[in-house]
């Protein structure tokens, strides 16, 4: 999502940038100076550009089975809170964690809360800015279900400490 509200509103080339030159910093580290890119920027823009990207083809039909089935969804994503908050409401997904980038006015402050305020690493000793492994496992306990009974689906680096600790793992694209 970032990489095309990036190239709609014209820090594309920055955030490109960014991620060349800047391997070695940690990975919470990255979301913390990432956060400053969107600095002056209008939450209003960034939610229109955000709900124009396409979702994955049946991502709607397969939310709407797994609720029909009273099983519970969420969003983990190391995006902003509003954006998951937004696609939480239009997907009608039970629950959404993620970063809570500051808006003031309308207006992004580029400063950041990540949601990994404890700094939990991964079983590769990696820090992000959101665990979603600690969520997976948070959230199974406060359901009161076995994480042997959860599916967790991931599409990046940030997702393998939780899609390894589910029950079902679906590494995705």
């Amino acid at each position: 999502g970032i990489f095309v509200i990036a190239e709609k509103l014209g820090f594309y080339n920055e955030l490109l940038n960014y991620f060349k030159n800047k391997k070695d910093i940690p990975f919470y580290k990255k979301s913390i100076e990432i956060a400053m890119l969107c600095k002056g920027y209008r939450k209003e823009d960034f939610l229109s550009i955000f709900n124009n990207i396409p979702l994955k083809e049946n991502v709607e039909n397969i939310i709407t089975t797994l609720k029909k089935k009273n099983i519970k969804t969420a969003i983990a994503t190391d995006s902003y809170m509003f954006l998951a908050e937004d696609l939480k409401k239009r997907l009608k997904i039970d629950f959404a964690f993620a970063n809570k980038i500051i808006i003031d006015k309308g207006i992004i402050t580029g400063e950041i809360q990540i949601n990994n305020i404890n700094l939990n690493s991964d079983f590769n000793g990696n820090t992000y800015s959101i665990c979603k492994e600690k969520i997976l496992t948070d959230l199974c306990k406060d359901l009161g279900i076995s994480i042997d009974d959860s599916i967790a689906v991931g599409d990046g680096i940030v997702d393998i400490g939780m899609i390894k600790n589910a029950g079902v793992g679906i590494a995705f694209n």
